[in-house]
């Protein structure tokens, strides 16, 4: 096996490949990354964590949830956010306590409930403040601590490149940029120019984030860039064959085909979902996996029929029901 591409090496982790899931909330939970590691995936980050809820994790067992692991996902990064140096300084501590292999920082999230607290994003209009958080984590710990990123809060102030050297000064070991402002949520496109100019800048290991929703893509914007690994989000929910198509292109291999419908739909409901019910409950699996299940419908005849019936369906036995309808079928049609 000719590999095309190098390990990321974040202090003692080896990573390989150098595919990384990026945090999401109400998604990237244990049970989630659990499922989504073996496709091939290096690195799993958890669900982005607020500094402050760990200070009440006794009394808060959802916070708690978020940073537990299930073993077979590691290394694992947990994610912190938070204006305070010295609170995240102590939720830092408190993480690698509960098993983080690497503490990221978390300087991009764009959402009004974090960014109206000075949270995520919102990190990028006091840079100041972005090196003293940076630096009171990295003092806190005793395991290698990242950094993830947008461009800047708004067009007119692009800090990225300011913020990771400052993160480089610090002990930071590695930076994953976003490259789309916090303004712009997820509209438009993400700029790769921006990550190249990173990794041009910085001696650190760069990951790039933003708009990898197929391999070949995401192997020319790596190569383009430059980047030591490359983080997928959003584009590999409902399809984590993605994430095995990039990992053979990476072990230099032609990515093997996407299954079938009626064989994604038997991995989301046999495997995927069957997992989330015995592993949370039917009552919490029921509503999270609608999401999830109305994206592996995706491109599916009547989909849009299907997600209505899921969606007003509150027992695990009866989505079953109606996906396995769906797939049987979907095999009938390919037998005729």
């Amino acid at each position: 096996m000719a590999c095309t591409v190098e390990p990321l090496v974040i202090g003692p982790h080896r990573i390989w490949p150098p595919l990384v899931l990026a945090p999401m909330s109400g998604v990237t939970n244990r049970t989630m990354r659990a499922l989504y590691k073996p496709f091939g995936l290096g690195l799993t980050v958890t669900e982005f964590v607020s500094a402050n809820a760990l200070q009440y994790a006794s009394s808060a067992k959802r916070t708690m949830e978020m940073i537990d692991q299930h073993g077979l996902e590691k290394p694992v990064s947990t994610q912190l956010w938070g204006d305070d140096p010295e609170v995240m300084a102590k939720a830092a501590k408190m993480v690698r306590e509960c098993g983080a292999d690497i503490v990221d920082i978390n300087f991009g999230c764009p959402s009004p409930k974090v960014t109206k607290i000075n949270g995520g994003s919102a990190c990028l209009r006091d840079v100041d403040r972005c090196e003293a958080i940076m630096q009171a984590v990295v003092d806190a710990v005793d395991c290698p601590v990242t950094m993830k990123m947008r461009l800047g809060w708004g067009e007119d102030n692009l800090v990225y490149v300011e913020v990771a050297q400052r993160a480089q000064k610090v002990g930071i070991q590695a930076v994953t940029l976003h490259a789309r402002t916090a303004k712009q949520f997820y509209k438009g496109n993400a700029n790769w120019e921006h990550i190249k100019r990173l990794k041009q800048s910085v001696d650190i290991p760069v990951i790039g984030n933003g708009d990898l929703d197929e391999p070949y893509l995401a192997m020319e914007r790596m190569r383009e860039s430059g980047v030591d690994a490359i983080m997928l989000g959003r584009a590999t929910l409902g399809n984590p064959w993605l994430i095995s198509q990039i990992r053979d292109l990476m072990e230099g291999r032609e990515p093997a085909p996407m299954p079938s419908p009626a064989e994604r739909l038997a991995y989301a409901i046999r495997v995927h979902y069957k997992t989330m019910v015995e592993e949370l409950g039917e009552s919490r699996a029921v509503p999270q996996m609608r999401k999830h299940l109305a994206l592996y419908l995706k491109g599916i005849p009547n989909a849009a029929i299907l997600r209505e019936r899921i969606m007003h369906t509150d027992r695990a036995e009866d989505v079953v029901a109606i996906v396995e309808e769906t797939i049987a079928s979907l095999e009938r049609a390919v037998a005729a």
